[in-house]
């Protein structure tokens, strides 16, 4: 029996090279393939396969928001995160989502037909670099939703004077704010808590 598997990401070369991979086992086949989160779903419905391989970023619906349509209709879905993004928040929205795997694109010729024989087992593989970033925020304090809109406001360039304007709070509380964030993120300043922000996850820009 082979371990039939859909292919979800926006660039067609890696799917190419992750076909030309898949094609070369005897016990894999490839079966579909998606360059969006909502093709994803529509080839899924068509194929059932037994693993999906989703990319994060795509035109559209994303991946994240894929999985959760994916799960909520196919709770038995065993999806694999195949992405570029190291961020722990990233990660771990994406299992929440119900990703069984989480995979770095720089790790698929020493990883991804693992990372698949081990989902399609029923059990999880992530990446030991992402594992580790997860593992050094354990127990952090997150950011609040204001926090998440102040820090937004701050990335687009925008003074604690505006940010406050804008959010239609006082400049003392912004300024507050963004002590906060400082503190939580572990940041020396303002650029650098944006920076934080966006590598992790927790913001995009």
């Amino acid at each position: 029996m082979h371990i039939r598997i859909l292919t979800v990401d926006d660039h067609p070369l890696l799917r190419e090279g992750v076909a030309s991979m898949l094609n070369a086992e005897p016990d894999m086949q490839l079966v579909a393939e998606a360059d969006s989160g909502a093709e994803a779903i529509k080839q899924f419905r068509a194929h059932i396969p037994d693993v999906t391989l989703m990319d994060l970023q795509m035109p559209g619906m994303n991946g994240v928001a894929a999985i959760k349509a994916i799960r909520e209709e196919f709770e038995d879905a065993r999806i694999i995160v195949l992405t570029t993004y190291t961020g722990d928040v990233q990660v771990l929205q994406a299992l929440k989502a119900g990703a069984a795997g989480y995979l770095l694109k720089s790790a698929l010729r020493t990883e991804l037909l693992n990372a698949i024989r081990t989902v399609h087992t029923g059990h999880r593989h992530v990446s030991a670099s992402i594992a580790t970033e997860i593992a050094q925020h354990v127990g952090e304090v997150a950011l609040s939703e204001r926090e998440l809109e102040v820090l937004r406001k701050v990335a687009a360039g925008n003074s604690n004077k505006q940010v406050a304007a804008q959010l239609g709070i006082s400049e003392d509380t912004a300024k507050a704010h963004m002590k906060n964030i400082l503190a939580k993120l572990n940041a020396n300043d303002r650029t650098h808590a944006v920076t934080i922000a966006v590598r992790r996850g927790i913001i995009d820009i």
